[in-house]
């Protein structure tokens, strides 16, 4: 994110355009790094938002309606002791640095004094400081005395700029063209290593606009023009960056609007990753302890592959009982089945008839233990098939209602605990996945209750689509009598494929009428058996996320 002094320096044009002769009505901090203040300017009231976070450090307004902790930080509830109800004088830049002032007139029943609101935008460096006369009065973040740092940051504390930086300063000219007589190589990396105040991004616009002449003055014109054209550069759908004046990405009329989207996606995609590795990790956990579970089952089976076995020496013994005598550790036997002599071990301290029957109880245990083990092995395939079903759907999950459905079957089938809270309003119910193609409406469900759900309120007639060996989402075309053309099922096929665990490869995709898929009695959600289908080749790139 290019917060370079290029960009606050239209930064703070911009806000001292809306904000000076504005009033703060209230102090927020919705988050450890980051305040809101609520200003009205006379017409209307602005939310601005100030953040010290080392990855979404900015100044700008904002709509989102965040909650506030319940017990105010102690830097808030110094701000509003200070601030509440100032009136602002005026935004800047100290000088050429990623440094904004928010100069205030503040009232209280003693006295009127005039402070500063600092905000140092410096990535992982970022802070909020308030001072009166150049003392601090109070940091969001503050160093001690015994930190070995050169600027001390604490209440009392004389307020000292950060050292700049040992670079050419832009606004000199001369200075400008000394420096570009020994340029050589990239010149946008040149820019960047070279002159103050300019991120990569910033040096990349200068060279690539550049078309001849003077370089110094053109580099000095370009930063100090006041013309912007905010915009929100993508990449594959997801935004990377933002700048003040570009040629490509998404326009905004005010750098920000175009920071308070780019941060409101961004917390949304933080947000989104951390629901998704959350249930990720439940899937992953439950699956594992399945997996473990059956292991277990399979060796106690193997354990009992002997159970024949023990019961034909039981029959041997007994029907050999004659020959044999307490005392012996073995005997040697024909087996009757094979034609065999077999050698078969014996307890001396017991008769041949306790023997027979030692064997013989042996063999009914395992009996017993097999009955047990293989209807468990049923169920733990069939609930490790489940997991994987859901795992599929988190990973291809695109959109946070995603997550908030698989959550939802997740909570109904025990895999995660309901949060201990006090009862609200229902929430809306999440509805499936609707597309539009060929004038037909093709409906995907988003988690395995969805599935089920669509297969019940869908018509016999409807077309039903689901990936062959992988898993998928179910998906419906439905067809109110209609042929389904060929585009469309083409179009519903790719669905399928998208939000799979294909990975994003073409894959087979099987359909069919609806009226062939049946759900067994008593089956994990989302699995069914179908007959009369057909395949096609399902391609996740033909569907516009």
């Amino acid at each position: 994110m290019p917060q370079d002094a290029f960009t606050l320096r239209l930064v703070a044009r911009e806000l001292d355009g809306e904000l000076r002769g504005g009033k703060i009505n209230r102090v927020n901090q919705p988050d450890r790094e980051e305040l809101s203040l609520l200003i009205y300017t006379g017409k209307r009231t602005l939310k601005l938002i100030l953040s010290a976070n080392a990855s979404a450090c900015g100044a700008y307004f904002c709509e989102d309606d965040r909650e506030n902790p319940s017990v105010a930080p102690p830097f808030c509830m110094l701000l509003r002791k200070y601030l509440q109800g100032a009136d602002i004088l005026g935004v800047e830049t100290a000088g050429f640095e990623r440094i904004l002032l928010f100069r205030l007139m503040c009232h209280s029943e003693f006295q009127t004094a005039e402070r500063v609101l600092i905000a140092e935008i410096m990535g992982k460096y970022s802070n909020l400081i308030l001072t009166e006369n150049d003392v601090i009065l109070g940091a969001l973040k503050t160093t001690s005395l015994d930190e070995n740092t050169k600027r001390m940051i604490f209440a009392g504390a004389k307020y000292t700029s950060p050292p700049p930086q040992d670079k050419t300063d832009p606004s000199d000219l001369a200075a400008l063209r000394e420096l570009f007589q020994n340029c050589t190589g990239d010149r946008a990396d040149f820019l960047f290593r070279h002159v103050r105040g300019l991120a990569p991004v910033t040096a990349q616009m200068i060279e690539a606009g550049y078309r001849g002449g003077d370089f110094a003055l053109y580099v000095h014109d370009f930063i100090f023009s006041d013309e912007i054209s905010p915009r929100i550069i993508e990449r594959d759908g997801v935004p990377t960056d933002f700048v003040a004046r570009g040629t490509e990405g998404i326009p905004f009329a005010t750098l920000s609007e175009a920071q308070s989207e780019f941060y409101r996606q961004k917390r949304a995609g933080k947000r989104f990753d951390g629901q998704r590795h959350k249930l990720l990790s439940v899937l992953q956990t439950a699956k594992k302890k399945q997996e473990k579970q059956l292991q277990q089952n399979l060796e106690k089976q193997l354990e009992c592959e002997d159970a024949e076995e023990n019961r034909v020496k039981g029959e041997l013994i007994t029907a050999y009982i004659y020959s044999l005598a307490r005392g012996m550790k073995s005997c040697e036997l024909e087996n009757y089945y094979t034609g065999k002599t077999e050698k078969i071990s014996l307890d001396p301290r017991l008769s041949p008839a306790e023997n027979a029957q030692l064997y013989y109880k042996k063999y009914r245990k395992q009996r017993r233990t097999v009955e047990i083990l293989r209807p468990r092995e049923k169920e733990l395939r069939e609930e490790i098939l489940y997991l994987e079903s859901l795992l599929a759907l988190t990973e291809s999950a695109k959109e946070e209602a995603d997550l908030a459905s698989i959550g939802e079957e997740m909570l109904a089938v025990g895999l995660l605990t309901p949060p201990k809270e006090k009862k609200k309003a229902a929430k809306p119910q999440i509805p499936f996945r609707t597309y539009e193609c060929g004038g037909m409406r093709i409906y995907a469900g988003r988690n395995n209750l969805q599935n089920d759900a669509l297969i019940r309120q869908s018509a016999p007639d409807d077309i039903w689509l689901h990936a062959q060996r992988y898993h998928s989402c179910h998906v419906v075309i439905k067809a109110d009598g209609k042929k389904v053309p060929d585009e469309v099922l083409a179009f519903a096929a790719g669905v399928c494929a998208l939000y799979s665990d294909g990975r994003g490869e073409k894959i087979p995709v099987d359909y069919c009428p609806l009226k062939y898929v049946k759900k067994p009695p008593h089956s994990k959600a989302g699995f069914v058996i179908y007959s009369n289908f057909q395949t096609t080749l399902g391609d996740p790139n033909k569907i516009k996320n």
